[in-house]
């Protein structure tokens, strides 16, 4: 990368410090194990385009790393037929699926490194990082930021919603979980779901009342990336005596909501029905599992989902 497109990178991931590199990583990651033969790796490097690969023993623990420049080491001074334990690089500098990418910049700045092993606290590989993988998902966000920006405004940039079940204020700078829902990978749809049961589970709430959250969550991700065509969120609060959630979508809307609400019913492509999805059962099983639930939609102009979740 040439100087200035680093000044770009940087400048643009200041915007992003706190996203969780597991959030951008490439996972799973392509590794190969000590024993593997250099000429193999050489393989896997030029058939998968990729200039590194993580060294792992038994239960994916890294052991080290092998690059394209311990490759050209071996064409030097070796034999294509030796092992990767015997060029691997030992002392791997390492991110955490928790670490930021504010993490990510600064161990870059410091090291020059092309490529990253993320681990878990097992040193368990879980993913991979490099500066594509950031590019990559900076320009992923910032183009669905650009299209979307007038309605975010709109909606998003009010520091409060009157809750329509209880009347409350539901303060935005109180928000306990809130998650972006891209709707652009079908095979994406529960992401949001399982990232707020982790941080239910995390708080200590109840198993019971998680399972609900969680299903009920899976069906309206599910709901946004099926029919919105349009940028989502979700959006929790950790109340004493609640849970809330509220999901937005600022999509084409429903155009009767008293016919969606039926069981089966569903617009959904015979695409995305042959994937599983589509059955119909979204917004009858967010109102069977929630305690109480509101929809406000207009067409053309998306869709807000209230639940309530007692403890």
């Amino acid at each position: 990368m040439t100087s200035e497109s680093n000044k770009l990178l940087e400048k643009l991931s200041q915007f992003f410090s706190n996203i969780k590199i597991g959030e951008i990583m490439t996972s799973p990651a392509i590794v190969v194990t000590p024993e593997t033969s250099i000429k193999q790796v050489k393989n896997i490097m030029k058939i998968k385009k990729i200039s590194g690969l993580p060294v792992v023993k038994r239960g994916l623990k890294l052991t080290g790393i092998i690059s394209i420049e311990d490759i050209i080491k071996v064409l030097e001074n070796g034999k294509l037929e030796d092992s990767v334990k015997k060029w691997m690089t030992k002392n791997v500098k390492v991110l955490y699926e928790e670490n930021t990418l504010s993490d990510f910049m600064s161990i870059s700045q410091k090291y020059k490194f092309g490529r990253y092993p993320v681990i878990n606290n097992e040193n368990k590989v879980i993913g991979i990082i490099t500066k594509y993988d950031v590019i990559s998902w900076l320009f992923e966000r910032l183009g669905t930021m650009y299209i979307h920006d007038d309605r975010r405004k709109k909606i998003l940039e009010h520091e409060e919603y009157t809750s329509r079940l209880t009347g409350e204020l539901l303060d935005n700078k109180k928000i306990s979980f809130d998650f972006d829902i891209d709707y652009t990978e079908i095979q994406r749809i529960g992401t949001g779901a399982t990232k707020l049961k982790s941080f239910l589970k995390k708080k200590g709430i109840d198993e019971k009342l998680i399972r609900k959250v969680s299903i009920s969550t899976y069906e309206a991700e599910a709901n946004v990336v099926i029919h919105s065509e349009s940028y989502g969120k979700i959006f929790c609060w950790d109340f004493e005596d609640s849970i809330r959630l509220l999901i937005k979508d600022y999509g084409k809307g429903i155009e009767n909501v008293e016919i969606a609400m039926q069981e089966g019913f569903s617009t959904a492509s015979e695409e995305v029905r042959s994937q599983g999805f589509g059955a119909g059962m979204g917004l009858p099983n967010m109102k069977r599992f929630s305690d109480k639930m509101t929809i406000i939609s207009e067409v053309g102009k998306g869709v807000i989902i209230e639940m309530l979740f007692y403890k």
